[in-house]
């Protein structure tokens, strides 16, 4: 997903929200499971739609994605999920818009994800992608889960306690570095409060920058995407007109597109493109995207419409 390069920031934002949000896919989405489109403007529907999919596609409750229920949907209605996610762009990969970029940016997640992103991050630079800046690497201090420990040992990797460790190690072993050439932190003794940076210089290869961010509400949530993403920027010194690259999974391309545009794009200037893991890659095999459900892209739908309206309500 890219953002489009005439017109102001304001006028970019409001068409491609605009664009996605009245598509005939999601209003087929709403219309299928009882919902009334409703008149108005772009604020307007897009508050219907939050408040919609938080009644209808909220599968969470407030907990972390591998915790939420799967909802049991008939055939048909499973078939017009998966083939309006495919058409929003939550499905299927794309190739990079750019042969260069000022940074790439790989994105945190689930520790299989985390895995498989610093892998593909890796091929595309092998492949000749040209990044001047750095490779950014973005996580958390957030505790891995039962399930992510024991994802990590089924596959023979070896074992971490925290997001930015999976993320580290993955790091260490595809750009075949071992010991950080920079490094700061602050241990501040809870993962909510806690940052740490390391800097690897890979041969032949652009700096690799591993960040782990604090939360900017430390008394209620760990560090989400866009908290990874403006910790970033202030280290990076990102300059108007730099053009940035992240990396994610097709599913979340949406909506940390947007959280990108708000964090990243609006106050500093610079363009995004948002692309997700190519999983026909063979040497990403070693740890396979888990099965992606009706009740996974529902929910991922629903996540871009929260960040589409946070991006709308900024301009």
């Amino acid at each position: 997903m890219r953002d489009a390069q005439t017109g102001t920031v304001a006028e970019r934002i409001t068409s491609d929200v605009e664009a996605w949000v009245r598509s005939t896919p999601l209003r087929g989405l709403v219309g299928h499971f009882g919902g009334d489109w409703p008149a108005g403007d772009l604020a307007e529907v897009l508050g219907f739609l939050d408040d919609f999919s938080a009644r209808h596609w909220d599968f969470r409750n407030g907990r972390e994605r591998p915790d939420a229920r799967e909802p049991d949907l008939d055939p048909a209605t499973a078939t017009l999920v998966l083939d309006a996610a495919a058409t929003l762009g939550l499905v299927h990969p794309v190739p990079p818009a750019r042969s260069a970029y000022a940074h790439l940016v790989v994105l945190g997640g689930l520790a299989h994800a985390c895995v498989r992103r610093v892998g593909y991050a890796a091929h595309l630079l092998r492949a000749g992608l040209a990044v001047r800046g750095e490779v950014a690497v973005l996580g958390s201090f957030r505790p891995l889960s039962g399930w992510e420990r024991v994802t990590l040992a089924d596959a023979g990797l070896p074992p971490d306690e925290t997001e930015v460790g999976v993320l580290d190690t993955a790091v260490r072993q595809v750009f075949g570095v071992t010991t950080p050439t920079e490094q700061a932190g602050v241990d501040a003794g809870h993962p909510h409060h806690s940052w740490s940076s390391r800097t690897y210089r890979p041969d032949g290869l652009p700096p690799v920058r591993v960040l782990a961010a604090p939360s900017s509400e430390p008394d209620r949530r760990r560090a989400h995407t866009a908290d990874t993403q403006r910790f970033w920027a202030g280290h990076a010194q990102l300059a108007r007109g730099d053009e940035v690259l992240m990396v994610t999974a097709p599913i979340y391309v949406p909506f940390q597109h947007c959280d990108a545009l708000r964090t990243l794009a609006v106050p500093y200037g610079c363009g995004i493109d948002t692309i997700g893991v190519d999983p026909t890659l063979a040497d990403l095999a070693v740890l396979p995207e888990q099965t992606l459900t009706p009740g996974r892209y529902l929910q991922e739908i629903r996540s871009a419409i929260r960040a589409m309206r946070a991006l709308h309500d900024l301009r």
